[in-house]
């Protein structure tokens, strides 16, 4: 039997999933890599860590599925998307750490091109933000000591592990991930010289623009395999869950719950003007592209974490949807979890996070609950945004990522938005997505592979007043903190 090995390099850590020949999940192995976050609250990831994790989650899921590497018949690769790092393109090395897609250092930069704010979204379709890796990268040629002399390659996560995994050979990235960098003109299809005057990244810099189907060259997973075999699929993590979700027609979408989530809708084959969410490429497939409408959240599953980790309310992930069940339902608690400013369709990066609407009576139960529903509540803000902007409006919401195996969080979301849900037996839909496409690229997938997905189904259970109050409320709590 051939297998595909896709890699999935998220914000958290590194996992590397087996597909066989019938698009099932073989087999699975991550490895978490360390979050360095300064008191500034500036988040930094190490690229070497990431490197060496890429390679050992390979190594894992081969050993512990028993499968023959030789079996192997092609790579795929998802990866966070916005995060962003320089590295010296002699040597291989990074030059510092990787800005992470959460870190906000990039602000004052930012600010600096407010006069171009309207220029930057007609070309690429994004907000200005130091969200986006255009700010990251102008920081760190500004603040890195030492790069006089240097060939720099300015890359994302997905052109730095194939630069390493083709041993420097290749320096590319696809059409998804280099329409999320707000230096390619997704009009135009290239690398906007104009933009990267602006922020002071020089074009020669970045790497070349791939189809997500295409050539990114071949490995061997640093002698893993007993010969090279080709990366034919490549796409940043949300575009992949799109993908991997079956979402290919105009009026599909995904919310990907991850560490924060990506609110993504298929739009076609043309530019839609994306009001307060961004009009990206979701891929390259075929030797042609199609554009979503996306909208971007910090804090989502973070938020759990941080009920965990932080405020110890809970002593795992896993009982958050039974704590919150237990709240008084006519607690009037919001949290607004600006942590790291808020983002679509808000873009305030200088928001901070607040709990209120508090009584003498709200306590643990209630503090988890709102916890809990702020993630609904901001995936139905970034909805409502792009119904706004569409031609067609979403019809359904497919979800995938860890948080999916929360009932109360799904039924809440269903309920809130009114729309049906659904969820797909595998969260890891972000690495199955690039796996896909590798897949059909290799010759091994018909183009329909996502439809033998099997799903649960959730249905919206409240009316019209329950949805106006406890999403009136939300945004009420919003608007408090933006004051």
């Amino acid at each position: 039997m051939k297998y595909i090995l896709s890699i999935d390099q998220s914000t958290q850590g590194t996992k590397a999933l087996l597909l066989d020949e019938n698009g099932r999940l073989a087999a699975r192995c991550d490895l978490p890599h360390a979050q360095k976050i300064s008191g500034a609250g500036w988040v930094s990831h190490d690229p070497m860590e990431i490197w060496r994790n890429t390679l050992a989650v390979a190594r894992d899921v081969l050993a512990e599925s028993g499968v023959d590497p030789g079996d192997v018949l092609a790579v795929g690769l998802s990866n966070q998307r916005e995060t962003s790092l320089l590295w010296d393109r002699d040597t291989g090395e990074p030059v510092n750490d990787a800005v992470v897609w959460q870190c906000a250092r990039a602000a004052e930069i930012c600010a600096g091109l407010a006069a171009h704010g309207k220029e930057i979204k007609e070309k690429t379709g994004l907000t200005l933000s130091p969200y986006f890796p255009a700010g990251k990268w102008a920081w760190l040629l500004q603040n890195t000591p030492n790069l006089a002399g240097k060939r720099l390659c300015a890359g994302t996560v997905d052109a730095w592990l194939v630069y390493q995994l083709t041993g420097g050979k290749h320096f590319q990235t696809d059409y998804s991930n280099a329409s999320r960098t707000q230096l390619f003109n997704i009009r135009t299809l290239q690398w906007d010289e104009g933009l990267c005057a602006l922020f002071g990244v020089p074009r020669e810099i970045l790497p070349q623009v791939t189809m997500s189907d295409g050539d990114f060259g071949e490995t061997d997973l640093g002698g893993l395999l007993p010969h090279p075999v080709p990366i034919c699929g490549v796409l940043g993590d949300s575009h992949a869950a799109l993908f991997g979700q079956g979402c290919v027609s105009p009026g599909m979408g995904k919310a990907t719950y991850g560490t924060g989530s990506s609110v993504m809708m298929h739009v076609g084959d043309a530019f839609v003007e994306g009001g307060d969410v961004v009009t990206s490429l979701a891929w390259g497939r075929h030797g042609k592209v199609s554009y979503v409408l996306e909208g971007n959240i910090n804090y989502t599953g973070a938020v759990t974490t941080w009920i965990v980790e932080g405020l110890h309310l809970l002593d795992s992930p896993k009982d958050v949807g039974k704590v919150a069940q237990l709240a008084d339902p006519e607690d009037g608690t919001y949290l607004v979890p600006a942590f790291t400013g808020l983002g679509a369709p808000y873009w305030n990066s200088a928001a901070r996070a607040m709990f209120c609407g508090m009584s003498r009576t709200t306590g643990r139960p209630e503090l988890v609950k709102a916890a809990e529903e702020c993630i609904a509540y901001q995936i139905a803000d970034v909805v409502r945004a792009m119904n706004t902007a569409a031609p067609v409006a979403l019809r359904e919401l497919r979800a995938d990522g860890g948080p999916t195996r929360d009932r109360y969080l799904m039924q809440f979301q269903s309920d809130i938005l009114k729309l049906p849900l659904s969820v797909p037996e595998n969260e890891e839909l972000s690495g199955i997505g690039a796996g896909y496409c590798a897949g059909i690229a290799a010759g091994l997938y018909p183009e329909d592979i996502a439809a033998r997905l099997a799903r649960s189904a959730y249905t919206p259970q409240r009316d019209k007043a329950w949805i106006e109050k406890h999403y009136g409320g939300w945004k009420q709590a919003v608007s408090m903190l933006l004051r």
